[in-house]
Parts: structure tokens; C-alpha cells; sequence
């Protein structure tokens, strides 16, 4: 074999590796808080059952309350798990709560959405 191939071949078998990587729960902390890649605020509801794997906030709430969405090839990790929503997609959940942004919250560190009707919270680990 020459080592160009062989040095074809390894880089071939790198790519695809790397390739394989799952996607990282899109989660830090910030001000004592969950934020998500950008900064926004994470939100639980209560009438989400911890580890039922089911999201109530459908339709019209998850227009308000947008899911924090998981790549097909996400892997749970830590607290952080997922779920499969009613429409098959895939859902961040933290200890077994879905995690939602909130629409109102217009830059990261927004936590407008903190208590609103008594139902959503924001995450604090």
C-alpha cells in the first residue's frame, strides 16, 4: 500500500468518525440559571409530568413556549435527557421536566416568563 493511499485512507476513516459525534445538550448556566447556546432563559411547566416523557405544551402553547428542539442523533447527558414529543420530534428535557424558551424573552438573560400564571419556572440547577 503507498502512503498516499494509506493517508487517504486514514483521513477517510477520520471523517466518518468525527461524523458520528452526537450532538451536546445545548445547556449552560448563567446568572444561576439554565440558558440555552444563546443565552435565553430555560423554562419547565408544572403541568409536565417529570419522567412521564410527555410534553403537554402543544400548538398553540408551544408557539408561545417554544420546545428546546434535539437533534436526531442527541445523546442524553447528566440531567439533562430527552424526550419524543406527540408529533415524533425530539425534546431537551432537564431531570425528566421538557425545557421551553419563552417567546416574549427578546435577549439572553430575559426571564420575563419566570412565574407566569404560576406554571412556568425558570430553571435553577
Amino acid at each position: 500500500m503507498t502512503t498516499r493511499l494509506l493517508a487517504t485512507l486514514i483521513f477517510s476513516l477520520g471523517a466518518t468518525l468525527a461524523g458520528t459525534a452526537h450532538a451536546a445538550a445545548p445547556v449552560s448556566t448563567a446568572n444561576g440559571m439554565l440558558v440555552d447556546a444563546k443565552g435565553m432563559t430555560l423554562y419547565t411547566f408544572d403541568k409536565d409530568e417529570a419522567g412521564s416523557g410527555k410534553s403537554t405544551c402543544n400548538d398553540p402553547c408551544a408557539t408561545l413556549w417554544p420546545p428546546v428542539m434535539a437533534a436526531a442523533d442527541a445523546k442524553p447527558e447528566g440531567n439533562m435527557t430527552i424526550i419524543t414529543r406527540d408529533d415524533g420530534s425530539k425534546q431537551w428535557a432537564y431531570k425528566g421536566k421538557p425545557v421551553y424558551l419563552y417567546k416574549s424573552d427578546m435577549k439572553a438573560g430575559d426571564k420575563t416568563g419566570d412565574n407566569f400564571k404560576d406554571v412556568w419556572h425558570v430553571i435553577k440547577p
